[in-house]
């Protein structure tokens, strides 16, 4: 039985729902896939809460302990940790690394570089990071696949939902159109202005309950969906897409009055993501529609989210997640890190 040395990069709330997961799951890994580990470096984003070093193994419980009392991590460490990411890498001699860093939209950096380092120094890598797939997906396979390991990244869409995984089982399916509401953020925001809530007061409950980011932009501007979208386009099409040639349009304008008047009509406001083929290029819309009782979408509610897949031989396929939230978004981690080392 193999102990597996994990590096936890990004200690936030998706890297301490990860800790929680894999102390609770810690027997069963054990006894049923053979799988022990220990933490021998964790690391917040510069500036707030430390990070901490010991190839020797740290302590989880700890560490999530000083992450609640608002201390630092640093005194975990029996010297200084790098203060750079990547020299970090290099030094815990880990067999596994969690990427759980912010996410650029932009070019997915840092998070490439970290996968990348990771890789060469022979660590699997799982990320719930979108950008690094969007951005990165072609050049972190053919690097994993050189070295024998696997970058997976089932959180990236839809959280523990399999994804991805569901189509590394299906064999020559060719998708022609990927449909679906991808941002449980949006998605609660206007169930509960539907509720009766101003968009001011929906908002600052999801940021209460964690679905919500302090800065909610991504979300609200469509951001999220659109790259969550580019990020299916470019594995499953098989079509290298980037969220800038998304048609975006947020949910920054959708009113209260708007909401009642859609309900009075027995219609419901979703932020819809969309993507289809036309020939031999892929276009791609995320914007606010107007659905009926008739549509799948108008009981998608709160931290729901659905996507639905059409292709040449499943017809059309969907997967519905309720409750997405941390430690879902933890799961997908977790599931890729077991199916990568148990085969």
């Amino acid at each position: 039985m193999k102990t597996y040395k994990l590096v936890l990069l990004g200690f936030g709330n998706v890297g301490q729902a990860l800790a929680r997961l894999l102390l609770e799951k810690r027997s069963e890994l054990q006894h049923r896939y053979l799988i022990r580990f220990m933490v021998t470096a964790v690391a917040t984003e510069p500036g707030t809460q430390g990070r901490a070093l010991n190839p020797n193994g740290l302590d989880l419980e700890r560490a999530l302990e000083i992450m609640q009392s608002d201390g630092s991590l640093d005194e975990l460490s029996p010297s200084p940790a790098p203060i750079d990411n990547l020299e970090l890498i290099r030094a815990s001699g880990a067999d596994v690394m969690f990427e759980n860093t912010p996410v650029s939209y932009k070019d997915g950096q840092p998070a490439i570089s970290h996968i990348e380092t990771a890789l060469e120094n022979g660590m699997h890598a799982f990320t719930a990071n979108k950008g690094t797939v969007v951005h990165g997906y072609r050049r972190l396979s053919a690097l994993a696949a050189k070295h024998g390991l696997k970058f997976f990244f089932e959180s990236t869409v839809m959280d523990g939902a399999p994804v991805f995984a569901a189509f590394r089982q299906l064999p020559a399916v060719n998708l022609s159109a990927i449909w679906g509401v991808l941002n449980s953020t949006t998605n609660l925001i206007l169930s509960r202005m539907e509720a009766g809530d101003s968009f001011d007061e929906a908002l600052r409950h999801s940021q209460q309950i964690g679905i919500a980011e302090t800065d909610p932009s991504g979300d609200i501007d469509g951001w999220d969906a659109a790259i969550k979208l580019s990020a299916m386009i470019t594995v499953l099409m098989d079509h290298p897409f980037t969220p800038d040639l998304v048609d975006r349009t947020g949910i920054g304008s959708i009113t209260p009055k708007m909401i009642a008047e859609a309900k009075a009509e027995s219609k419901r406001y979703k932020l819809v993501a969309h993507a289809w083929k036309e020939g031999e290029q892929v276009k791609a819309k995320v914007s606010p529609e107007l659905v009926g009782p008739d549509s799948v979408l108008y009981n998608i509610s709160s931290t729901t989210a659905i996507v639905q897949f059409e292709s040449d031989v499943l017809g059309k396929l969907s997967l519905i997640e309720k409750d997405l939230g941390t430690r879902t978004t933890a799961y997908g981690l977790l599931a890729d890190f077991i199916n990568a080392v148990s085969g």
